[in-house]
């Protein structure tokens, strides 16, 4: 005699909340917006973290990158109202890194914003690791380029081999000569 086999199907389980909330579905955030985001919190931490005297890598970079670029502060030189820094030297002035390489005698006071970069960094930074970004792309490219040409090059040495009589296997006695 012949068993049947029986099975029971249950009805999926649902899990019942007393609140329908439309919210809880988020849509994917936005990569550029996080992006700027993260940078602007981390140029705002190290501006804060300037201290003018003592020569940490923070007051080191703040000073190379305003230098550099030619720029002052973060969107601009009155940025520098709102850092500890500032707050605690109390001489209305900013670092002497924003003063324009061809004033003489500027003090980085903000009495005389002329003498100062009027240009904030946090565009010029963006803008050259986008440069530089440029270069690391180009340079993959390239490399990319050179190693599908060696692929290449394989491929037609391979298949001149297979029809080439002179590159056949010599087989004497069972040995490779």
């Amino acid at each position: 005699m012949a068993k049947s086999a029986c099975i029971k199907v249950q009805p999926p389980l649902t899990m019942k909340t007393e609140k329908s909330d439309s919210s809880a579905i988020h849509p994917p955030p936005d990569i550029s917006v996080e992006v700027a985001s993260e940078v602007d919190n981390s140029i705002h931490k190290v501006y804060n973290k300037y201290n003018g005297s003592n020569p940490d890598a923070a007051t080191r970079a703040i000073d190379y990158v305003q230098r550099q670029l030619h720029c002052c502060g973060i969107s601009d030189y009155k940025d520098w109202e709102n850092t500890l820094w500032y707050k605690e030297t109390k001489n209305n002035s900013v670092p002497l890194s924003c003063c324009k390489a061809d004033v003489i005698n500027c003090t980085g006071t903000m009495n005389r914003p002329s003498d100062l970069y009027a240009e904030g960094c946090q565009v010029l930074v963006v803008s050259k690791l986008q440069e530089i970004m440029m270069y690391v792309i180009w340079a993959a490219l390239a490399f990319a380029v050179i190693q599908l040409l060696g692929m290449l090059c394989a491929c037609v040495v391979l298949c001149r081999r297979s029809r080439d009589p002179a590159y056949e296997l010599l087989i004497t006695g069972g040995t490779y000569a």
